[in-house]
């Protein structure tokens, strides 16, 4: 392969390119944002939050409740666009706080989180 003029498979080039790319790899580079989620329930036993990132039902994550009644938990997300609901005590709410909506195909919404 030539870039520029240059022969980049053999020679020094090359080793340093993998060089480079081994380092980055076992720096475990990733471009991921921790997400904060929150929901008030002060009511509740149990809030978990479910989303396409999640795989809804399959994995979803247990938040914490706070003494103020505000069940948190902080997630790890590439940037993307995600789906995303909360379980209270087994019943599914969307997320009051959350303006962007977009519906699901249970005729309730889905909250959407962007992540940059």
């Amino acid at each position: 392969m030539r870039i520029a003029g240059r022969d980049l498979t053999a020679g020094p080039g090359v080793a340093y390119l993998l060089t480079m790319a081994k380092k980055s790899i076992s720096k475990g580079v990733s471009n991921k944002r921790t997400q904060a989620f929150t929901f008030s329930a002060p009511s509740a036993m149990s809030v978990m939050l479910a989303g396409d990132f999640t795989h809804w039902q399959k994995s979803p994550v247990g938040m914490q409740k706070g003494a103020d009644g505000l069940w948190r938990v902080a997630v790890d997300l590439s940037p993307g666009t995600y789906h995303y609901r909360f379980l209270v005590d087994g019943e599914w709410q969307y997320d009051p706080e959350c303006t962007l909506r977009v519906a699901n195909p249970y005729g309730s919404f889905n909250a959407v989180r962007k992540v940059d």
